[in-house]
């Protein structure tokens, strides 16, 4: 039986990247998708679920449900600069042979609550269990928790992309973007008591895209989806070019996806997490105890954060479910 999953995401190009491998997995069933403030806004990040579910009509779509605008408490702030104005790489700049739009605006449904409202709603329908895949900031689920915490606790599973333990964070020397954009909402998550995976930085840096894998793939498929991520991806390994000097990104998102459909492709280590929230230095950091001394001088572990990956074998499956899709 197909996991049960909702997915919160601020897409952003490799959200997006990580949507199409979610709808591309039948290990999975995407009951909901709720949107959040991150990348881009959340009108943008709403805007951009359908455009990719646009790329796959085939594929029954879930319900899709508008969430939070803005941090709990810090004024919000976007990736626009790395994601492009419209967080897809802006893809108003590609036409067909006609002239027209390449991706014309899609078609859009929403949900008749909010995130919170979507979230809460899924938990007390279905009676098998769900995981929720966290694909950007945490404020929606800091919400539904402070809402209702009794329903948040049949969550099965929080896997969320986010943090860094033993590397350097992407937004500040100690900070990852998801968990910086809002630390109070990763802190009412870390100390819920939701059983809780974090794949941060440390594993999602050694899966990388090139710019040849994609280009690739688009010779020798010209499928929609391909067509797609040429497209939003082309600024983006540009930018990356330039700033780090090779055409490759890290493959954030999709990795947090492939852990639910197999949580083999990474190792964990249970850990007890706190977030800062207080100091400017280190506002966002992800404080993990690793002290070598005694577990009963510790508090007990709130989290599994993953700490080693299986890259290649990711990256061939990310190929296989995703560069090889066959589009409509």
């Amino acid at each position: 039986m197909p996991k049960r999953v909702i997915i919160d995401t601020d897409p952003g190009i490799d959200d997006a990247l990580a949507l199409l491998l979610a709808l591309q997995s039948p290990e999975l069933e995407i009951v909901a998708i709720t949107t959040v403030s991150g990348n881009v806004p959340v009108d943008s990040a709403t805007r951009n679920i359908f455009t990719v579910l646009s790329l796959v009509p085939s594929i029954e779509k879930p319900p899709v449900a508008r969430g939070a605008s803005r941090p709990l408490k810090k004024d919000p702030f976007f990736a626009t600069h790395f994601h492009g104005d419209d967080g897809l790489g802006e893809l108003h700049r590609f036409c067909d042979a006609s002239g027209n739009p390449r991706y014309a605006s899609p078609a859009t449904t929403l949900s008749d609550g909010d995130a919170v409202h979507e979230i809460l709603h899924q938990l007390s329908i279905n009676s098998e269990p769900i995981t929720v895949i966290s694909l950007g900031p945490l404020t929606n689920i800091a919400s539904a928790i402070e809402k209702d915490r009794v329903t948040m606790k049949k969550i099965d599973r929080i896997v969320l992309m986010g943090g860094a333990v033993g590397v350097p964070g992407n937004m500040t020397p100690v900070a990852e973007f998801n968990i910086y954009f809002d630390p109070h909402a990763a802190s009412v998550v870390f100390n819920s008591g939701i059983p809780l995976t974090v794949v941060g930085l440390d594993v999602t840096h050694q899966v990388r895209l090139t710019k040849d894998m994609v280009t690739k793939a688009l010779a020798s498929r010209q499928t929609v989806v391909n067509q797609f991520i040429y497209d939003c991806t082309e600024k983006l390994f540009a930018f990356v070019e330039e700033h780090e000097g090779e055409e490759s990104f890290p493959l954030h998102d999709p990795l947090a996806v492939g852990v639910v459909i197999d949580p083999s492709f990474v190792t964990t280590e249970a850990m007890h997490v706190e977030i800062e929230t207080n100091w400017e230095f280190t506002e966002g950091m992800m404080v993990a105890d690793q002290r070598p001394i005694k577990p009963m001088w510790k508090k007990p572990p709130n989290t599994d954060v993953s700490v080693n990956v299986d890259a290649s074998r990711f990256l061939s499956f990310f190929q296989e479910r995703v560069l090889s899709l066959t589009a409509s």
